[in-house]
């Protein structure tokens, strides 16, 4: 019970309590020691010479000084948590002893009783004190030393649950910066998937672009191939049915001028079946493969139609005599119209390149 009363206090309380002990224990031990030597001194004083009475309290003081040795060591013993062994015990209680007889003695020796019962209280209470506060030190010692177990038990626990805590921190710790460091990892593969898909999706778009500029380029190239195919048909057929009207014109002309005037006696080493022209007074008029032109083409149409020649189709005079115009002006339109078509062949290529 004790024990318990004693472990459920807290170490401040236990060294005050120890320090009241060894206040009262020293206290008591005082008040015995002057109260023996006030004693002890008249009762060794009828015993000693007369010459040596001045050394009557030099017993008390000498009884009271083991006392007090006894119990100073038991106290620092005890707080040491050791035991001092039997011989402790038998100076303990021969001085208690000592200090009891020389105290009750000058009483007993005068038969008087109630001076006996009043001078063994304090010798009494000095011996029951040191016995009883050596227990209560070992006692106390006790639960210090379970205290400071519990206390180091105490600590020991909550240094490994902070050292558990330090390493559940560090461990998560390293978690989240692993989970970081894959999230990042896969944000950057995620980041490099994404712009290797865009560049491929721009690679795809400029590649189609360009197919599609291709195509669009062919399809104008074709178109103003099928334009100028159809121009130049066009151009043909006017032509054709232009020389036609002409050549019909021509044909009336000839058969009403042979209607009008009768046609000359064949010149002298004519040869039999020619016609000789005598039409002189005609302008622009030329003989184009034993057919009569009889008028010169509009500009505009000369030039289309000179365009409209493949290369080496037909010669210069041969275009002169087609569209009534000299020489020298349908070779300048030829030159132009060559000029033209070497420009437009080499614009598609630049474009393509």
């Amino acid at each position: 019970m004790r024990a318990r009363m004693l472990d459920s206090l807290t170490p401040s309380q236990i060294q005050s309590a120890e320090k009241t002990l060894a206040a009262g224990t020293w206290a008591i031990t005082a008040g015995a020691v002057l109260f023996s030597v006030l004693t002890v001194t008249p009762l060794v004083e009828r015993v000693t010479p007369a010459d040596w009475t001045w050394t009557a309290p030099i017993l008390p003081l000498v009884v009271d000084a083991a006392v007090v040795i006894v119990v100073r060591l038991d106290a620092v013993v005890a707080r040491l948590g050791g035991r001092s062994g039997p011989w402790p015990a038998v100076l303990r209680w021969m001085t208690g002893l000592m200090t009891l007889l020389l105290n009750v003695g000058d009483s007993a020796l005068k038969n008087d009783l109630v001076g006996v019962a009043v001078h063994a209280v304090a010798p009494l209470l000095l011996i029951v004190t040191a016995e009883a506060g050596l227990a209560y030190r070992r006692a106390i010692s006790a639960a210090l030393e379970r205290i400071e177990r519990s206390r180091a038990t105490e600590q020991a626990e909550r240094e490994q649950r902070e050292q558990a805590k330090r390493e559940h921190e560090r461990q998560t710790r390293e978690h989240a910066e692993h989970a970081a460091r894959e999230h990042a990892e896969r944000l950057e593969r995620e980041r490099a998937e994404r712009e290797s898909s865009e560049r491929a999706a721009e690679r795809e778009h400029t590649a189609r672009m360009e197919r599609e500029r291709l195509d669009h380029e062919a399809e104008v190239r074709r178109e103003q191939r099928e334009y100028e195919d159809r121009i130049r048909r066009e151009a043909q057929e006017r032509d054709d049915a232009l020389r036609r009207e002409q050549r019909e014109q021509a044909e009336r002309s000839r058969r009403e001028r042979a209607a009008i005037d009768p046609p000359a006696p064949a010149a002298q080493g004519a040869g039999e079946g020619e016609a000789v022209n005598t039409d002189y007074h005609l302008p622009n008029v030329s003989l184009n493969s034993g057919e009569l032109v009889l008028r010169k083409m509009p500009e505009t149409e000369a030039r289309s139609y000179i365009a409209s020649i493949r290369e080496g189709e037909r010669t210069v005079r041969q275009l002169a005599e087609d569209t009534g115009w000299s020489v020298g002006w349908v070779a300048a339109r030829v030159q132009e119209a060559r000029e033209e078509r070497a420009t437009e062949q080499a614009e598609p290529a630049e474009a393509v390149a």
